[in-house]
């Protein structure tokens, strides 16, 4: 991209006095089928909306490119003292293309204020240099910290993406890094913060045989980026950060890394393709860091004043408390089976004094606000089965729902016999009388009752079973 853009060849300015230069009415382009990765800049939404499409002669609004988004920000006609509202740049060849808003759809009214050669003044906005800077401060840091993994680890960067804000960015390497290596590049890179390195720009007449390619991996996967093949700036933009990197680049960056202060979080995340072992180094800087510290100091006071410690406490709390929790669950647990076992006699003791043997038919029905009643439930069929000495048939449906009911509260029904064909009749009965959705295999069937469960529901489980 041809360096007369001021975007570019002054990254900190806000505001610029130019000239339109073409304008036309924007044909809407149908979005993308695929979603956008997680967690990656989008580009500000395009309404439906007409929108202009104006070139500038000059323009302070970086177009994307680079890997860095576009800026947004406002445009003022002299002529009218309007302002307009630009929600993205794009590059197109050698151009800024902006795409300007139409205010309350008059497109003849807004064509005219931005004819050729009308004055205008562009601007960032607070809100547009605000994400400008955060834009400048992780592609200023990539571009170090690339440099020194490049350097002292022989670690190409592979691609790096520049997350939305406030997430940490990232570059993609070849392999996981070990604490002891992320440390000590980032003790290497807030050195030369401290010294307050120069970035600069080195504008290079393009000549597209003297390109080299781009590195290409063992595994096939190229490391960097070239030029856009479609880029007819004439020009080559090598982004210099003094004694420690030089590198082709069409987006902003500060000038200097003296206020950057890098953070890399001390680890990798293997990626899950099976066939590479990439990683992502993920880093923070700038305002990003300052409410990655912010963010995580709320979270450890409010954590610590939750657990009734100091901050420094908390981890021990922590520890403590879960395990008191897997103490409490272990004691559930055996409750719950002890609670099983009992119910379960207490039916094998029912079909035992059933006079004269015979078919044995039992409803059961609880109130329980267990997080597993099915498992609480399958735990007494279970018992049931193996306490049993008796080779009488028997059909049983046991019944759970919560304390506290509503139209759309679950009561969970489990049913198991001896015979499989009486164990489906019924099944097949719940669900055509009581609306019960489920299914089963065997002696087994399950489902769930959707609604509030009455007394009535259970007459009518006592009439089913009747009726076999």
């Amino acid at each position: 991209m041809s360096e007369r853009f001021v975007s570019l060849g002054d990254p900190l300015l806000r505001t610029l006095d130019t000239a339109v230069v073409a304008v036309s009415l924007s044909q809407p382009v149908a979005p993308p089928a695929k979603k956008p990765a997680k967690k990656s800049v989008i580009a500000p939404a395009i309404p439906n909306n007409p929108l202009l499409e104006v070139i500038l002669h000059d323009t302070v609004i970086f177009p994307e490119g680079g890997g860095q988004p576009t800026d947004t920000g406002i445009i003022t006609t002299v002529v009218d003292g309007m302002t307009w509202e630009v929600l993205q740049a794009k590059r197109h060849g050698g151009h800024a293309v902006h795409y300007v808003r139409v205010k309350e759809g008059d497109t003849d009214k807004a064509l005219l204020a931005f004819s050729p050669g009308a004055k205008v003044t562009v601007a960032l906005g607070q809100e547009g240099y605000d994400r400008r800077y955060d834009h400048m401060s992780m592609h200023t840091s990539q571009h170090l910290l690339s440099a020194l993994l490049e350097s002292r680890l022989e670690l190409p960067t592979l691609s790096w993406s520049l997350t939305a804000y406030p997430s940490p960015c990232y570059v993609e390497i070849p392999r996981g890094m070990t604490v002891k290596e992320v440390s000590s590049i980032q003790d290497e890179a807030n050195r030369l913060v401290f010294e307050g390195r120069r970035v600069h720009v080195e504008v290079e007449e393009l000549d597209r045989t003297q390109e080299k390619p781009t590195a290409v991996l063992d595994s096939g996967r190229a490391a960097g980026k070239g030029l856009p093949d479609d880029y007819t700036g004439g020009v080559k933009r090598v982004v210099v950060i003094d004694g420690v990197d030089r590198n082709p680049c069409c987006g902003t960056h500060l000038p200097s890394i003296h206020n950057l202060q890098l953070f890399l979080l001390p680890h990798t995340d293997a990626l899950s393709r099976s066939t590479t072992t990439n990683a992502r180094l993920y880093f923070l800087a700038g305002t990003r860091l300052i409410n990655h510290l912010t963010s995580s100091h709320n979270l450890l006071t409010s954590t610590a004043s939750i657990l009734s410690c100091g901050a420094s406490q908390v981890p021990e709390r922590v520890n403590q408390v879960v395990d008191e929790r897997r103490r409490a669950e272990k004691r559930l647990s055996d409750v719950e089976t002890e609670l099983a076992r009992h119910l379960a006699r207490e039916l094998i003791d029912g079909m035992a004094q059933k006079a004269n043997g015979g078919f044995f038919k039992k409803v059961l029905h609880r109130t329980d606000d267990s997080g597993n009643t099915l498992g609480f439930l399958s735990a007494v069929s279970l018992a049931f089965t193996t306490l049993a000495e008796s080779a009488e048939p028997y059909l049983i449906i046991l019944g759970s729902s919560p304390s506290s009911q509503t139209t759309t509260s679950t009561t969970i029904v489990l049913l198991f016999g001896s015979d499989d064909k009486k164990v489906k009749e019924a099944g097949e009965g719940l669900k055509s009388k009581l609306g019960v959705k489920g299914g089963g295999k065997g002696l087994k069937w399950s489902g769930k009752y959707i609604g509030v469960w009455r007394e009535k529901e259970n007459v009518a489980l006592s009439e089913l079973l009747d009726g076999i």
